[in-house]
């Protein structure tokens, strides 16, 4: 079993910028020392006049003393190794969000967009549970899974900023694929509170996602739908590497026009026994949701853990006491054995 690292205090890690430029200085300083060397006498004049001068020593010493300096500055990170895993219990629901990344989703009748604002508020969902277990599915024209059920939700949020309509192979709407493919996350059977939420515009839905909500329901999945965009609706926006080309277009050559549909996502929760909530207002649906969650039953489930997190950074400080004094102790002159070897026949 391999141990895990945590790293206390990442932030320190960007004094690390200081190696690259003492290390420029150094060569500056070494070229300047070079140039006025020239300008003060002939090579061969001064190999005479300091013949136990070592370039390669100049190098070695500014090497170890880098080196040191680096692992110093590693040390105040606080690297930290777990030793041991551990089982822990734990309280909480399983939560499954279902994301719709269909192109319409790029329109920005809702501002920056209705993918990005639905984003906004799972990632403030999840910035508000505890313990709970959350798994993301990202669907158009089928269903992908974009994150199993995890307690990470730091990975959760990190998975979720990657999500976009290139990430399903087909474009459209199958909420059904993503209601079947949901019910397979919750893998406690002994979990009683399982929650999915499918954030959506509601548009070009391909199929009845009746049978599959009938399902899901069988299985305690409460099942509930955030609405995202307005009825008046907006043009589809074209990018290519950020630069916008121009607005998506049917056959007639005329800009399509995206709106929202609450009636599909107003069936599904009714028949999912959950709620239809509007979340062009992050804040609201997010205290929505919030208020959801805090009120329902939490389940005991088990996880493991690394435990027993044991302070490293004194190995960090030895390796960089033991550089610093090699420095130190270090001259800038030509080893005597080396000088011994005589390598070349100079006299």
């Amino acid at each position: 079993m391999s141990n895990l690292y945590q790293i206390e205090e990442p932030s320190y890690f960007i004094y690390l910028l200081v190696i690259p430029i003492l290390l420029v200085l150094f060569l500056l300083v070494f070229l300047w020392k070079k140039r006025v060397q020239k300008n003060f006498a002939t090579i061969g004049l001064l190999d005479r006049l300091s013949p136990e001068k070592s370039t390669f020593k100049y190098f070695l010493k500014m090497t170890v003393f880098l080196l040191g300096l680096a692992f110093l500055i590693v040390s105040l990170t606080n690297p930290k190794m777990g030793t041991k895993l551990e089982t822990v219990k734990r309280q909480g629901v399983d939560i499954v969000f279902a994301l719709d990344v269909s192109k319409s989703m790029l329109a920005e009748d809702i501002k920056p967009s209705r993918l990005e604002k639905a984003k906004q508020i799972i990632s403030k969902i999840i910035d508000k549970l505890g313990s709970d277990r959350i798994g993301i599915i990202i669907y158009a024209g089928n269903s992908y899974p974009l994150l199993p059920i995890t307690t990470d939700h730091g990975a959760a949020k990190m998975f979720l900023q990657s999500a976009n309509p290139d990430m399903v192979s087909s474009q459209g709407t199958a909420i059904n694929e993503a209601i079947k493919l949901a019910t397979s996350y919750y893998n406690n059977d002994e979990q009683t509170n399982r929650f999915l939420f499918i954030i959506s515009d509601g548009e070009d839905h391909q199929d009845d996602a009746s049978s599959a909500i009938t399902q899901a329901t069988k299985e305690g999945i409460k099942t509930y739908t955030i609405g995202i965009g307005t009825e008046k609706g907006g043009p589809i926006p074209l990018k290519y590497k950020g630069e916008f080309l121009g607005h998506k277009k049917d056959s007639k050559g005329e800009v399509v026009i995206t709106r929202m549909n609450p009636e599909t996502l107003k069936d599904i929760a009714d028949n999912g026994n959950g709620k239809y909530v509007v979340g062009n207002k992050t804040q609201e649906t997010v205290d929505y949701v919030e208020d959801i969650l805090v009120k329902a039953e939490k389940s005991e489930f088990e996880t493991t853990k690394f435990a027993d997190y044991k302070d490293q950074f004194q190995w960090f400080i030895g390796f960089a006491l033991l550089f610093i004094i090699l420095d130190a102790l270090m001259f800038e002159k030509k080893t005597k054995w080396i000088q011994k070897l005589n390598l070349f026949n100079k006299r």
